[in-house]
């Protein structure tokens, strides 16, 4: 059985010796989670932040600040169907904390990005591979090897929760401040990165190792290994997950659309191949039906989209409580998406297919990956070789370009080092090219 009363657990990081909810809130204890992070400036940030496609000129597609958003209404509706199944089967007394799982889900949905770079999935590419092949390799000796690990397999998922919890420069002990239970339900990957196999899959940096623990410790997950530090997932993060696929598998082939790299049938085909003739046959005189009252490609579009997000919520949500009962002692439990039933495993799989093929090649996206990968190199050689050697002239004048907060107490090579990391992931696309071409002489400040 799952230990809900022990997994969800609304006490605070940095905050275990206080009150979590005030008396005159009405909102719960993990409602004021997504209330922090929303209302939060790395939150904010997300909107100048690549999704897959460059930022939008005419046309508008999504960004990782509208992809959050919507990953964490789906992470509420997941959550909450998941509630009203179990809810019933629960001792009085812990109807109330099942309750709160929508909430947790949805948070740590709008959380789930805070930590990746800008441009895309290859803004973490490149922080990862300047260290391992490029100019960060002559730092390799001066840090351990799990540290090397650390940076050499950079993880957006361990950024995130380091963004959340590490205590920067000037702010309060525990970061955010989140409650035990929403960090725990962002970490997909709960072990450090000697386990991740040479891949960016892993859920804490070596500096955020013991916070981790703790949370974990408190919370009485399954911990499978001690030293490397492995703990089974905790179980909301398998929502957490599906709610990420949902969304970001679905919303890439609607601004295909869009852009006019998939057309119109070919588009529609993809969406409607999730509902079977003969078992959905209702389903679909319906949509084709609703089909006919619009005549804009796009609203269409969007219409299919929602019946598809729908259904495979609702789907995603049926395998979670199918398999609730193996959350307590299950190591490897599949991804909700790997499960799928039929025509939507079969209907994924073409999407996956024509994405790799068709959208993840686009030479929009691929121009905007190899941007990325020399604005963020450049950067990271410039401040890193700043704080690394910080008497040089140069250095002086870099180092006053990076804000307070970033500065590490740490005075290892690993936390300077984290300092320009910390830095250079949490910037915007425009500011990351912007600092770029001024910092290579592209361009002078108050000269058009």
């Amino acid at each position: 059985m799952v230990k809900w009363d022990k997994l969800i657990a609304d006490c605070r990081l940095g905050l275990e010796d206080r009150s979590v909810q005030e008396a005159d809130d009405i909102r719960s204890t993990f409602q004021r989670d997504y209330d922090r992070i929303i209302f939060s400036s790395p939150f904010r940030r997300l909107q100048d932040k690549t999704q897959v496609f460059p930022l939008p000129g005419s046309i508008f597609v999504h960004n990782r600040l509208t992809h959050s958003l919507e990953v964490a209404s789906v992470g509420r509706s997941l959550g909450n169907l998941v509630t009203a199944a179990i809810k019933t089967n629960q001792d009085p007394k812990l109807q109330s904390i099942v309750s709160e799982i929508g909430a947790i889900v949805s948070a740590a949905c709008l959380a789930h990005d805070l930590g990746n770079p800008p441009f895309g999935h290859s803004g973490e590419s490149a922080i990862a591979d300047f260290f391992k092949r490029g100019s960060g390799l002559k730092y390799q000796s001066e840090v351990t090897e799990l540290q090397w690990t650390d940076l050499t397999c950079f993880e957006g998922n361990a950024n995130a929760f380091r963004v959340l919890s590490h205590q920067f420069s000037g702010k309060r002990n525990g970061g955010f401040a989140l409650t035990y239970s929403t960090l725990a339900s962002i970490v997909k990957y709960p072990y450090e990165s000697s386990l991740a196999g040479g891949k960016p899959k892993f859920g804490f940096f070596q500096s955020e190792k013991e916070i981790f623990r703790k949370i974990a410790t408190l919370l009485e997950m399954v911990k499978i290994s001690d030293s490397p530090l492995h703990y089974m997932r905790h179980p909301l993060v398998y929502l957490v997950e599906a709610a990420d696929d949902i969304c970001y598998q679905i919303m890439d082939v609607e601004d295909a659309h869009k852009l006019k790299i998939l057309t119109y049938s070919e588009t529609e085909a993809l969406f409607l191949n999730f509902f079977h003739p003969s078992a959905d046959r209702q389903q679909l005189d319906n949509i084709e039906g609703n089909l006919e009252l619009v005549s804009d490609s796009n609203e269409r579009i969007a219409y299919l989209r929602a019946m598809v997000i729908g259904k495979l919520t609702k789907e995603c949500a049926a395998i979670f409580i199918s398999q609730i009962d193996t959350f307590s002692h299950a190591e490897k439990i599949a991804p909700l998406f790997n499960s799928l039933p039929e025509p939507s495993n079969s209907a994924m799989v073409q999407i996956k297919s024509v994405s790799l093929n068709k959208i993840y090649n686009d030479q929009a996206v691929i121009e905007i990956e190899i941007a990325g990968y020399k604005i963020l190199g450049t950067l990271l050689e410039a401040f890193i070789t700043a704080v690394v050697e910080p008497n040089d002239f140069l250095s002086r004048k870099l180092l006053t370009l990076i804000p307070s907060q970033y500065k590490n107490t740490d005075e290892s090579m690993y936390g300077k080092i984290q300092t320009v990391v910390d830095f250079v992931s949490g910037m915007t696309d425009l500011f990351a090219l912007n600092l770029y071409r001024k910092i290579t002489g592209m361009e002078l400040p108050g000269i058009a």
